[in-house]
């Protein structure tokens, strides 16, 4: 996908302003982007109006700011993460759409905020613990497109891992409607688009 110079503008800023750098890089590398990509690429498949879509464990707002810049018919975004360095940075790296009243950014546990949005996405599954899912999971109306990305990287900020695409299927409890998997260099990204059982 293209990124658009006055985004690129937001994104740099959005670094620049960071207390930490370093660790808001971490999110532009090559396989954190590949993800994201693929995430965009094979939801528009599945969204056909405009919709609005909560991100939890939205990190500094990367894939918002994708969401917004790719086709998918997108009309509000919140980016919700516990972590509150990230609300400020999120806010700048989605600047344009934050001035119009498309995107907010909130500091919150997952586990506790109640989503209403047409599409939620949970790309930290690997961060919760399966009690935390499930009580995440219980939070969500059956009326929405749920997106969950996992992976098998074994690190020790990740609680629970999936080894195998068909692991996290059984993980994610979901009636799923796609999933697959990205083969990285040093670990393979799963997904699944799906619905409440």
């Amino acid at each position: 996908m293209n990124i658009n110079t006055e985004h690129l503008h937001y994104w740099m800023e959005a670094i620049r302003q960071s207390p930490d750098p370093i660790r808001t890089l971490d999110a532009f590398w090559r396989g954190q982007i590949q993800s994201k990509e693929w995430l965009i690429k094979n939801l528009r498949k599945h969204v056909n109006q405009h919709v609005d879509i909560d991100i939890h464990g939205g990190w500094v707002g990367t894939l918002a700011s994708m969401l917004f810049q790719s086709s998918v018919p997108t009309k509000n975004i919140r980016s919700i993460d516990i972590d509150p360095t990230c609300q400020p940075i999120a806010t700048m790296m989605n600047k344009q759409e934050e001035i119009v009243g498309k995107f907010k950014a909130i500091t919150a546990d997952m586990c506790e905020v109640e989503s209403t949005a047409d599409v939620i996405i949970n790309t930290s599954f690997e961060h919760i613990t399966q009690d935390q899912y499930e009580t995440w999971l219980s939070k969500i109306p059956n009326s929405s497109l749920i997106v969950l990305q996992s992976n098998n990287y074994n690190i020790p900020e990740h609680v629970r891992i999936a080894n195998t695409l068909s692991e996290f299927k059984e993980q994610s409890k979901l009636s799923v409607i796609w999933a697959g998997e990205l083969k990285l260099p040093k670990y393979n990204r799963f997904m699944i688009i799906g619905k409440k059982l």
